[in-house]
């Protein structure tokens, strides 16, 4: 049996936590809340799922025609965490002369060109920028920047961005994909929502070489029920947190509107409640103590504002 001790001695069984929360339980309360409100990894199937397909990609020989994937699913559902969790696994090397890139991941600008696109390559690769590059000067750069650092997997997230381009952008914009898969020989992985697939398959030859792997809305299954009890078991919280059931599955996706995202705020929060209050757990109590709204809840309560 693992034991802390509260501020008035009193002996905790700290059994139901994973070792590393086992030892912020013993903290006071103010760093608890600190470990709390941070970020953190916690796996479940299909993001396993998704990591494993990178490693595949990264691994991949090179060939004329390298395979790609597009990790789509709603907003607020995980891809990011995915990605950097994947990132994170491959960091940049430093060498005397040069940063290795190996995973590098750049965002769709909001408004696509080309030229933005290329612009922020650069970014991403902590290149200087003038302001007065062609675009065919520009292309060249990135080429040869993308392959002295080494990039063997670039990530491209918030894809769909490409369907805010004109028609005609739009179709640069894909051939250009196109044309850096088989320029540098390299996978790409597409990241966004719905869209992204949409802007994909606008392009046959693209939609043959992004395989989809979609991040779904979580339901009250067993999944949702293991996912639970990973969190449960991950704050630091010195009584036993009893989520991960079916019917708690239930309450908290329908709050939290289906996503991991607000899953993970509606916890989070109370978590907090749950230290601030001395209930020690994430019980109904503590639910409803949480200040969490979500998203539905959010957007009606700006738009009273408005009126």
């Amino acid at each position: 049996m693992v034991t802390g001790t509260d501020t008035e001695n009193e002996p905790w069984d700290l059994s139901h936590l994973h070792p590393a929360a086992q030892q912020i339980a013993r903290l006071p309360d103010e760093e608890r809340l600190r470990y709390v409100r941070a970020d953190r990894w916690i796996g479940y199937t299909r993001a396993t799922e998704a990591l494993v397909q990178l490693e595949t990609l990264f691994s991949w020989p090179v060939k004329q025609r390298m395979p790609n994937l597009l990790l789509i699913g709603p907003t607020n559902n995980g891809k990011s965490m995915i990605i950097e969790k994947f990132r994170r696994s491959h960091p940049p090397i430093s060498h005397p002369d040069f940063e290795e890139i190996p995973v590098l991941v750049v965002q769709m600008p909001s408004e696509p060109s080309v030229g933005r696109f290329y612009t922020a390559l650069l970014a991403a690769l902590g290149a200087p920028i003038r302001s007065r590059y062609r675009v065919a000067d520009l292309e060249q750069l990135v080429l040869r920047l993308l392959r002295s650092a080494g990039v063997r997997l670039l990530v491209i997230d918030e894809l769909h961005n490409v369907l805010g381009g004109r028609g005609d952008t739009r179709r640069e914009f894909l051939n250009l994909l196109r044309f850096l898969g088989n320029e540098l020989r390299i996978p790409l992985v597409g990241v966004g929502i719905r869209d992204a697939y949409l802007a994909i398959r606008a392009d046959d030859q693209l939609e043959n070489r992004f395989a989809p792997l979609t991040l779904p809305h979580w339901e009250a299954d067993a999944d949702t029920c293991s996912l639970l009890a990973s969190f449960a078991s991950s704050f630091p919280l010195r009584r036993p947190s009893p989520i991960a059931t079916t019917e708690m599955a239930g309450y908290l996706l329908t709050r939290s509107e289906g996503t991991i995202g607000e899953l993970t705020h509606l916890l989070t929060d109370a978590a907090v409640a749950a230290v601030e209050s001395g209930e020690e757990a994430i019980n109904q109590r503590t639910l409803l103590l949480a200040p969490y709204a979500g998203p539905t809840e959010r957007r009606r309560c700006f738009e009273r504002e408005l009126v």
